[in-house]
């Protein structure tokens, strides 16, 4: 899959943060989306292979920190029918440590692995992680989005940063996603996608208005919490998983 701006992965923190600076002087939050044929969710996961991996029972942080192994995964559909056509699956080795604001460094590599091997670059990508509601304005969905200088968007399920005031009950309902301490700008939405749940909260990856986002989300969300597109790529991660870690459990006995 085509890169149009590269950078090295491998890095220190500094150089990270360094990089996240650089990259959002690409951003683009307008709509540049030409026509939409195809739509793509994706997902990473994080695992702990070799003999490590079954010396005890890892508590959830313990093992993110641990990990030495990326799985990304994206599942591609045509648009609007939401009709899937491709599934692909990458892993690679962990590169760089697990630092709260960084995670893109850990994903995105494995994620690009898993894009190049789908038969078409996808119009759309709907990450499941942040977007534009990141603290340096550099979620996973923004940071691929110029990376790839491709229209994307962030769902996620958890609030990292920022505020919002009350939503409404209907499905549709959403509230400005504010900075925390800067109360004009705004970075986001959290948006009811399902009555009587949790909202998520959507922000903008690159090349999409906030407006057209929301929109899209609602869109595709097939009457569940999550978009289909980032729901179907987190089963499809846990599945990859499930498969991977019992293939090594069976190589190790």
């Amino acid at each position: 899959m085509r890169v149009a701006r590269e950078h090295a992965w491998d890095v220190t923190t500094a150089e990270a943060r360094a990089i996240q600076e650089r990259l959002r002087r690409h951003w683009e939050g307008e709509d540049r989306l030409g026509k939409l044929r195809t739509v793509a969710g994706l997902d990473a996961a994080f695992v702990l292979t070799g003999s490590q991996a079954f010396q005890s029972r890892a508590r959830h942080w313990s093992l993110l920190r641990s990990a030495n192994q990326a799985i990304g995964c994206v599942v591609q559909y045509r648009y609007p029918e939401m009709e899937e056509i491709a599934r692909a699956y990458a892993v690679l080795p962990l590169g760089f440590p697990y630092v709260p604001g960084f995670l893109s460094f850990r994903e995105i590599p494995v994620l690009l692995a898993a894009l190049d091997k789908l038969p078409s670059v996808p119009d759309l990508l709907f990450c499941d992680g942040q977007g534009y509601a990141h603290p340096r304005r550099m979620g996973l969905a923004t940071h691929l989005g110029i990376v790839l200088d491709v229209p994307a968007i962030g769902c996620a399920k958890s609030l990292l940063i920022g505020k919002h005031g009350a939503l409404g009950k209907k499905v549709g309902s959403w509230a400005p996603l504010v900075d925390p301490i800067n109360d004009d700008e705004r970075i986001g939405a959290a948006l009811r996608t399902r009555a009587g749940v949790k909202p998520i909260y959507v922000s903008q990856g690159n090349r999409i208005s906030l407006a057209k986002a929301l929109k899209l989300v609602l869109e595709v969300g097939s009457g569940y919490r999550m978009p289909r597109p980032t729901r179907d790529a987190d089963r499809y991660t846990k599945e990859t998983k499930k498969k991977l870690t019992a293939k090594e459990l069976e190589n190790s006995r």
